[in-house]
């Protein structure tokens, strides 16, 4: 019995602490209690900005597959609409008209001249045998011949392709570069040499030549030791538009590295012709009949429809030439700076783009041409304007001389960036300036194609019929 009145007594408790009381006792609710009569907080949506939520990988992978279920069916339908139009054996033609003729190929061959142009020309000025005065005007005249000559072949050469005077006119605009990029540096040089012959009262008569030094790798080269063969050559094939008498190496050449950038560029490359000929090629030839007409729905139809191949053409061109190609190279020569871009897809201003997606040109247009205008007294918007003029004229030169047909359309494109630009950095911030940036590419550059290939289609075929 004692046990049973234990037991009930145990019960009632329980019972007494499971019910709320009647009398004046408050019974307390447990945390879990409190839970169930609460379920909402002060919170924002995950979508809203202020809610601080950022993984949207989901959302990212939903934007991946739609953009490749849409592209599938733009290709099915670019197959079952053309065929395919796929030859590798045509972009030989691109290169070659004449069989036994190589024009591009001994254009670029012959830059060397101007090479080694620039190597005597260093070494006279080192030795002292001409003045930096005539040493200006040579270097005037090396550096003007490197952009002229070539386009007096491309006018007289009538085997000259369009797609081999790109490629030669190309190399030629790095050779031009780094020519001015190779006297500023050695005149510097010359400067600091100066400068410290008169602190120490020696004579100012300049100290014999020396080679490089022997010891490849332990030893840092010294002016005028640089002043070789070795080097100019080194420096002409480099990664790089800007000069140094000692580039950082890597140690050593990793094979697997080199492999896999080796493969990456001759895939890329037949993807790109691929693409060309399959994709760009018959939408352009297509808009040629709306342009005719003037057609002003029909052209901005083409124009949207053009501008897919084109982006996608343009990114798959980017990865191939500034990582896989300029990484190739790099590594074979064991040149140790790998920074040829930068995050250029999350620009907010079209300013940050600029100086991000080509690191090499933007380096040497901050170093040989910002810079040295700053110090002359120029304004930053004067040295910013200027920059973009220079890079709209390079622009348009590997565009219409090539194409034998000037119509500016590339330097206005190019000049079009500076009131872009301040309009995106006063008006938009954040995401919606990096739209801004992705719309300008995506759409610019189609208009640019649309208008060089009318232009060319009227002058040379509407006129031959």
């Amino acid at each position: 019995m004692a046990a049973e009145d234990g037991g009930g007594t145990s019960a009632r408790k329980r019972r007494d602490r499971r019910l709320p009381s009647t009398g004046d006792t408050i019974v307390p609710e447990t945390p879990r209690e409190g839970a169930e009569l609460r379920c909402h907080k002060l919170q924002e949506s995950l979508l809203s900005s202020a809610s601080g939520f950022s993984n949207y990988r989901g959302i990212l992978n939903w934007c991946v597959i739609m953009l490749v279920l849409g592209n599938a069916r733009l290709f099915l339908e670019n197959i079952i609409k053309y065929g395919i139009l796929v030859d590798p054996i045509q972009v030989v033609s691109l290169f070659l008209k004449d069989p036994y003729s190589w024009p591009s190929l001994c254009l670029v061959l012959g830059s060397n001249l101007f090479i080694l142009a620039s190597l005597h020309l260093e070494r006279r000025l080192a030795s002292g045998g001409i003045s930096e005065g005539i040493g200006h005007f040579l270097y005037g005249i090396i550096l003007t011949s490197v952009l002229c000559f070539p386009v007096v072949v491309v006018f007289i050469v009538p085997s000259m392709t369009s797609v081999g005077a790109v490629w030669a006119l190309s190399i030629y605009t790095i050779l031009f570069l780094k020519i001015y990029s190779y006297k500023d540096v050695n005149s510097w040089c010359r400067e600091r040499r100066l400068t410290r012959v008169r602190a120490l009262g020696r004579s100012q008569s300049a100290p014999p030549m020396k080679k490089a030094n022997g010891d490849v790798g332990q030893k840092e080269v010294s002016y005028p030791g640089n002043l070789t063969h070795r080097d100019i050559y080194y420096f002409a094939l480099a990664p790089t538009l800007c000069y140094e008498l000692n580039f950082p190496r890597s140690p050593r050449i990793r094979k697997r590295f080199l492999l896999r950038r080796l493969v990456e560029m001759l895939f890329i490359m037949q993807l790109l012709v691929g693409l060309i000929q399959q994709w760009m090629v018959p939408t352009i030839q297509n808009s040629m009949k709306p342009f005719r007409d003037m057609d002003y729905s029909r052209i901005i139809e083409r124009l949207l429809k053009l501008a897919v191949p084109n982006h996608f053409i343009w990114l798959i061109f980017f990865y191939w030439f500034f990582h896989s190609s300029m990484n190739f190279v790099a590594e074979l020569m064991r040149f140790g700076d790998r920074e040829f871009y930068r995050d250029w897809w999350n620009s907010e201003t079209v300013t940050y783009f600029w100086q991000n997606w080509n690191i090499p040109v933007h380096k040497w247009c901050i170093r040989h041409f910002y810079k040295p205008m700053m110090r002359r007294g120029a304004s930053r918007w004067l040295a910013q304007t200027a920059v973009f003029f220079a890079s709209a004229f390079f622009h348009e030169y590997l565009v219409s001389v090539p194409l034998k047909m000037f119509r500016l359309w590339a330097f206005m494109g190019m000049m079009s960036q500076i009131p872009l630009a301040w309009f995106v950095g006063r008006f938009l911030r954040g995401n919606y300036g990096n739209a801004a940036v992705w719309i300008s590419l995506i759409i610019g550059q189609p208009i640019a194609v649309l208008m060089y290939v009318h232009d060319y289609y009227v002058l040379n075929h509407e006129k031959g019929s």
